[in-house]
């Protein structure tokens, strides 16, 4: 029934016609009076010379409307299941439907994928953070007393796992927390320094760093968190020596953060910007997420710089960072 009240409407000005040309033949019936048999007769051959075109267009009709609520049920496939065009109309407009039907599958797909992304994330995260968090907790319970520097290196470990994690969920809409403007880029390598202060300290690390003079157009507050990550890093897998920050002699505007760690192995330097991906050292340090690289580089695309990174196993690993000779300018 459904399908007859949707054909009906559809047909409205056809059927309106129909009757409105039966009026005129019941009109010129009555005018010349024609005896009343031959009106019937004539309206019984019109109407059913007007009935058997429009019951076949109908089947039609039901035949397409009832693929169309089966396809409602099966949007996934309903590029290979829509009824043929009858005119260049019908075909525009189905064209528009399994295009609009591609870019929808492919939204909830791109979804999907986020959301698992996400949820990887999270589990990974949360098992990361529970290893500061029961450290701490052993501590607390200790008959010894308490240690405030152990305390306060795994507060420090909460801290930058939520940092990181904040920072995984804003990169998505990155673009509506930019603010572009000159920056002191000593004063972001000296924040990032500052905060990695005890560590340098702890580890008996040396630091070489000469103040730079530049100011950079960049959004200060996502550069530095690069920076602090790419230290951070360099810091977690160098055990003795120590730490270089510098501007490039051959390339003014490259940032470097060098030191004199473990390095990464050649085969695994092509993937380190991949999300999760850890390596070798991945495997040496069982809390490495492989997320942390994945961040400054989406963060540094976002920024129109670029990152790389240059190692040899056992000698070391050489972070640069471009920031444009476009937005540099010099002191």
């Amino acid at each position: 029934m459904n399908s007859l009240r949707a054909y009906l409407s559809s047909r409205k000005r056809i059927l309106g016609y129909l009757l409105f040309c039966f009026l005129i033949l019941i009109l010129i019936f009555i005018l010349y009076r024609f005896p009343l048999e031959a009106l019937i007769y004539g309206l019984l051959l019109c109407l059913a010379a007007g009935l058997v075109p429009l019951a076949l267009d109908y089947g039609d009709y039901k035949r397409r409307w009832d693929t169309l609520r089966w396809l409602e049920s099966q949007l996934e496939e309903i590029d290979d299941h829509l009824p043929p065009p009858r005119d260049a109309l019908e075909k525009a407009y189905q064209e528009l439907v399994v295009s609009l039907q591609r870019s929808r599958l492919t939204e909830r797909a791109q979804a999907a994928y986020s959301r698992s992304n996400m949820l990887e994330y999270y589990t990974m995260w949360v098992h990361q953070i529970k290893t500061p968090i029961a450290a701490m907790g052993m501590l607390l319970q200790s008959e010894s007393g308490l240690d405030r520097e152990l305390i306060g290196q795994q507060l420090f470990r909460i801290q930058e796992y939520v940092e990181m994690v904040l920072t995984y969920l804003r990169m998505e809409d990155m673009g509506t927390d930019l603010d572009l403007h000159r920056n002191d880029l000593d004063e972001l390598v000296r924040a990032a320094v500052k905060k990695y202060s005890r560590t340098f300290i702890h580890r008996h690390l040396y630091l070489h760093y000469e103040p730079l003079k530049v100011r950079v157009l960049t959004d200060g507050k996502w550069l530095q968190f690069v920076i602090e990550q790419v230290l951070s890093n360099a810091l977690k897998y160098t055990h003795s020596g120590g730490i270089s920050i510098y501007l490039d002699q051959a390339h003014p505007c490259r940032l470097v953060i060098e030191d004199t760690g473990i390095g990464i192995r050649a085969e695994d330097l092509p993937r380190v910007f991949e999300r999760g991906f850890t390596g070798l050292n991945g495997r040496v340090d069982k809390n490495a997420t492989g997320i942390g690289l994945y961040l400054c580089q989406g963060i540094m695309k976002r920024l129109s710089h670029e990152i790389g990174i240059e190692s040899e196993e056992g000698k070391g690993t050489r972070v640069w960072m471009d920031l444009d000779s476009m937005s540099v300018q010099w002191e």
